[in-house]
């Protein structure tokens, strides 16, 4: 495939490219008018000049930030936004690669050093403490610091916790929420609440007993047991098992019960600890909440993790999207935090979980439901007094390859000119790919994709190294940012920096301080 040509252009003093431009008597300078230039015409390089314009007048927001928001895809680098914001498009039938993501409007941005105290490549528990404490910790543990070894509950119950941004916030009497598509249990969620040596300790059930005769907690007792008053005043998300008995029946699941072996029913204990907190676990008790009036929430839409986006319509009960999920949370907040203001962790957990089983279109679904339920945020929040911040917690090893024609299904077969283009074994290939996965070659042979829908919902992207689940990837992702203090965004930054912003911008630490003298 031929190169394309390398344009030149001469602004001022300087030359950009090497064809003989020169900067002697050149008077156009960098942010002037470029209707002298020949090209000044194209839309192209009029979509450069308006995006320069644009930067060149925005202006820093040094607002107190009254709220905070902190989104998380889990799993989403750089190559599933790009092929989120292609897939996004093309479904509403506009051009997919021009396309723009609500979180990529936000003004500033910065790149984020995923690593863990211990591990080149994370997992989901030690990056979320990252963004929520401040600190680097090690795999597999959840709010405690590097010097606690997985699984080592002595450790943990020895000075090891590290204090999250939301204990914070309700210790300085701020009103808090948790929203996940994921267990509320699991990595990001449980992040914001539990102190564990392992975020596989979700209930007692999965406890080594000499952990629990240390005095170690289960992570979905530490959302009960917390130590500031009534803990969170909204926490929506999947994992219902882990909250039952298992001598209860799942209200949804016939035939299914709880996990716990202590015989606590922690959906109950939530509901007895105020005289107006509810446990929902259908849409229709979901739809019936009054913000104003009812709260604490609990609501446990799964026994696991909640639907996939694309299946969402698909559940017995009914479960509500990650978008009506923002709202509510955000409704309820703002109705519990008066002038105090609140802070609220929205996390697509499932995002990362359609990757590991090498399934593209699962995962950008549920990223444009992310996607929708940030567009949802900014609707209803003053964003002069609101903080957003969109980030991941790690990548995935996703990939965009081939040369595959300006408006190709993103889901579909690599094309050029509507002919699909070929591997050195004679047989097409999706612009889509894992570098490892379930999707790998069968007996060294590649499958033949001729006559296969690579856009079905159920397809599995080919990929290099076989596995029987897809890895996490190890490259920096974005930090994308909008609201008070929200410029201080920018570089390549450690992941811990998430926490330093928001803790600037709304003086949470502060406040928790004062309030405990």
């Amino acid at each position: 495939m031929k190169k394309p040509v390398q344009a030149a252009l001469c602004l001022g003093s300087v030359v950009l490219a090497a064809t003989g431009c020169s900067s002697r008597g050149a008077e156009t300078t960098v942010g002037s008018s470029s209707a002298a230039l020949a090209q000044a015409g194209d839309p192209y390089f009029q979509t450069g000049q308006d995006t320069l314009q644009r930067i060149m007048a925005q202006q820093p927001n040094t607002n107190h930030a009254k709220n905070v928001i902190l989104f998380v895809a889990d799993g989403m680098g750089f190559p599933t936004i790009t092929a989120t914001r292609i897939l996004e498009g093309q479904q509403r039938g506009v051009d997919g690669e021009s396309n723009v993501l609500t979180f990529e409007s936000f003004p500033y941005l910065a790149a984020s050093k995923t690593y863990s105290a211990d591990g080149q490549v994370s997992d989901s528990s030690p990056t979320a403490v990252a963004m929520v404490t401040g600190v680097k910790t090690n795999n597999g543990v959840m709010a405690v610091s590097h010097n606690v070894a997985e699984e080592d509950c002595r450790a943990s119950l020895d000075n090891g916790a590290v204090t999250t941004i939301f204990e914070m916030a309700q210790a300085a009497g701020l009103a808090t929420g948790v929203v996940s598509t994921a267990r509320l249990t699991h990595a990001t969620p449980g992040a914001t609440y539990s102190h564990s040596p392992s975020r596989d300790w979700e209930s007692d059930a999965d406890m080594p007993p000499e952990a629990i005769e240390m005095g170690c907690k289960d992570i979905a007792s530490s959302l009960i047991e917390t130590p500031n008053g009534h803990g969170f005043d909204v926490a929506m998300g999947g994992g219902r098992a882990n909250f039952l008995p298992e001598t209860a029946a799942d209200p949804e699941d016939e035939g299914k019960t709880g996990k716990r072996t202590d015989n606590r029913d922690l959906t109950r204990e939530w509901q007895d600890r105020n005289d107006n907190a509810v446990f929902v676990w259908n849409q229709q008790q979901f739809d019936a909440i009054d913000p104003a009036t009812t709260g604490p929430v609990l609501g446990l839409f799964e026994m696991s993790h909640m639907k996939y986006s694309v299946d969402r319509e698909k559940d017995k009960g009914g479960e509500p999207s990650l978008s009506e999920m923002t709202s509510k949370a955000i409704d309820i907040l703002q109705a519990k935090a008066g002038d105090e203001g609140f802070i609220l962790l929205v996390e697509a957990g499932r995002v990362d979980h359609a990757l590991h089983e090498g399934n593209a279109a699962r995962a950008l679904n549920d990223a444009i439901a992310f996607d929708r339920a940030i567009k949802t945020a900014t609707q209803k929040v003053d964003l002069d007094e609101t903080l957003i911040v969109v980030t991941a917690d790690h990548g995935h090893t996703l990939t965009i390859s081939g040369y595959p024609e300006r408006g190709n299904p993103i889901l579909g077969l690599a094309s050029w000119k509507g002919e699909p283009l070929l591997g050195d074994d004679g047989k097409p290939y999706t612009t889509l790919g894992f570098a490892n996965g379930p999707g790998a070659m069968k007996d060294g042979v590649r499958a033949d994709l001729t006559n296969v829908d690579t856009t079905d919902v159920d397809f599995l992207q080919q990929s290099l190294v076989p596995l029987a689940s897809e890895t996490h990837g190890g490259e920096d992702l974005g930090i994308y940012a909008i609201g008070p203090w929200s410029h201080l965004f920018q570089g390549t930054v450690e992941q811990n920096y998430i926490f330093h912003v928001m803790d600037h911008a709304s003086g949470i630490s502060q406040r928790a301080a004062g309030a405990a003298k």
